[in-house]
């Protein structure tokens, strides 16, 4: 007996359901022509995810409702064919004027041109960005299928992180466990999911099919990489990561048990991963939201030469354009070293000085200041001429502004409200500075889209980073050296060691208390800060919820 199984694996956008649909239709049509039978589509494929609040609101979950019933009829013509889409179900009970919900994170096995089971997810996270709970009611239920006489078990995501979830559709007659996922990539999280699905398949001696989604959805970003396991826990296949694919995967019984046979995607390094969900989430968060290209600060400095290059590889040269907008301070090499990435890399540049509005706001200003000495008030004032310039262009041209600043600034502050900060989207708040250095390396090496291009002068990486907005400055300056500040922000905010025990690891106690304080008294900037993508298990943004008012301290 050989059964063809397909994984969907597909970008959809949220809350178009009627677009989602359709895409369902069409991957179904090419896998049955292919010779699947069963096509798995990932949680929540119908309405996309995360969904959020739009998931308390009737008519989104009747839309969805609706683009279920359209699936089904839309594939009653080709016999045999079993689809399982997952989406939101269910409604609300009333009790005394409070809505309580009662919907339901499901997945449906639609074939002959209706729904033969509804399985609805049990196990609902509530942690890091998940927050299930709010909008589920936990399911009870057992969901096992038949398809060319193989019993296939039917679970969502978290379901298959626990062991009575699958335990029961093992006892139910499961011969396979088919997971679909919605799970946001960080980096090492592939290999958790791998080796996580893998103790599962040994443990039930069962095979394990992994449906994954991809894309970009606001702050988070999916990464595909469907796979494939066998009862023993080896690996049997594995989908490309971060591109749409149509995963076929054969079952074939033998010796009465299943053994899973697919194609091996092979295994990415860290950076590359990176670097494939820096440019899907630039991509995805600029086309579904419909912007028609991008801008951005090119300051001759790292940061701007990253995103620079990311967006390039993301949207092409043609949707993107720099300006380099230099203040009295911006030293000669920084205007040669933003022109030849500017040419490098083939998009539009230009140069805006801010002198003459430095110097206005300065005349302006002087009655108010007299007698006080320049600090970083006028170091903020250059920057945010530059967010005002910016924004202006974007206004005009309809383009959004792409923020430079990275998780290392972010954390402690080093940055400007209205200035580095303004702009539609912060492409690297979740990469450390460190590991900025890292994948500009990286990319001067590799050439992941084809562009021909080493992007990054080699000066930009070597020289010591600086905000230019006095004279003689670097950062270092007013920072602890990246290695040692990322570190602690690596142990305190990512992995929330406390305080002594970073000092135990070895760090200064006054560096790692004045690390701590920057990142309590900078959470209001924080809160201001544009929507960027999330690479880290903990970043800034949900997976961070502290008050701006408080007065606990370590």
């Amino acid at each position: 007996m050989t059964l063809k199984l397909c994984i969907a694996q597909l970008n959809f956008v949220v809350g178009d359901t009627a677009g989602n649909a359709q895409k369902i239709i069409a991957a179904a049509k090419a896998a049955y022509a292919q010779g699947a039978r069963l096509m798995l589509t990932p949680e929540l494929s119908i309405c996309g995810y995360p969904a959020e609040d739009l998931l308390l609101r009737p008519a989104f979950i009747a839309a969805c409702d609706d683009a279920v019933k359209t699936v089904a009829r839309e594939l009653a013509g080709l016999p045999g064919l079993h689809v399982v889409v997952g989406h939101p179900t269910g409604g609300d009970i009333r009790s005394k004027s409070v809505a309580v919900p009662r919907r339901f994170n499901a997945a449906s096995v639609l074939s002959e041109g209706r729904v033969i089971e509804t399985y609805a997810k049990r196990e609902l996270p509530n942690y890091q960005v998940f927050d299930e709970r709010r909008y589920f009611t936990p399911g009870q239920g057992t969901c096992v299928f038949q398809v060319e006489g193989v019993s296939i078990g039917l679970l969502i995501c978290e379901d298959a992180w626990f062991e009575e979830p699958a335990l029961l559709a093992r006892e139910a007659g499961a011969e396979l466990l088919a997971v679909i996922n919605a799970s946001p990539f960080h980096m090492g999280k592939s290999g958790e999911r791998l080796a996580r699905m893998a103790e599962r398949a040994r443990a039930l001696d069962l095979p394990v099919l992994y449906a994954h989604l991809v894309g970009g959805q606001d702050e988070v970003v999916f990464d595909g990489a469907s796979f494939a396991v066998g009862a023993d826990g080896a690996l049997a296949g594995r989908a490309p990561s971060f591109q749409e694919d149509l995963f076929m995967v054969q079952a074939e019984r033998g010796r009465g048990r299943l053994a899973l046979m697919a194609p091996v995607a092979h295994e990415r390094s860290p950076e590359a991963e990176l670097w494939d969900a820096l440019v899907l989430g630039v991509r995805d968060y600029i086309g579904k939201n419909g912007f028609p290209g991008v801008l951005l600060g090119l300051s001759g400095g790292i940061d701007s030469a990253l995103v620079l290059a990311i967006a390039v590889d993301a949207l092409g040269r043609d949707k993107v354009r720099a300006v380099m907008m230099p203040s009295p301070y911006t030293a000669d090499i920084s205007w040669i070293d933003a022109r030849d990435m500017a040419a490098r890399l083939g998009v539009r540049y230009d140069e805006i000085s801010i002198a003459p509005e430095f110097e206005s706001f300065k005349a302006s200003l002087a009655g108010q200041f007299k007698g006080l000495p320049e600090d970083t008030t006028e170091e903020n004032i250059q920057a945010r001429i530059r967010g005002v310039i910016l924004m202006a262009l974007s206004n005009k041209f309809g383009s959004i502004v792409l923020t430079t600043g990275n998780k290392s600034e972010m954390a402690t502050g080093y940055c400007t409200l209205y200035g580095d900060m303004a702009g539609g989207f912060a492409v690297i708040k979740d990469v450390l500075k460190t590991t900025v250095f890292r994948l500009a390396r990286w990319r001067n090496v590799h050439d992941p889209y084809g562009t021909g291009i080493s992007p990054i002068p080699e000066r930009i990486i070597t020289r010591p980073p600086s905000a230019e907005l006095r004279p003689g400055q670097v950062d270092q300056d007013s920072l602890p050296p990246y290695e040692v500040l990322d570190a602690i922000l690596e142990r305190y905010m990512e992995n929330d060691q406390g305080i002594e025990e970073i000092i135990a690891a070895g760090f200064d106690r006054a560096l790692v208390e004045r690390v701590a304080r920057l990142i309590r008294i900078n959470e209001y900037k924080r809160r201001q800060a544009p929507v960027g993508i999330r690479v880290t298990h903990r970043s800034f943004g949900k997976d961070w919820r502290y008050p701006i008012t408080g007065k606990f301290t370590v």
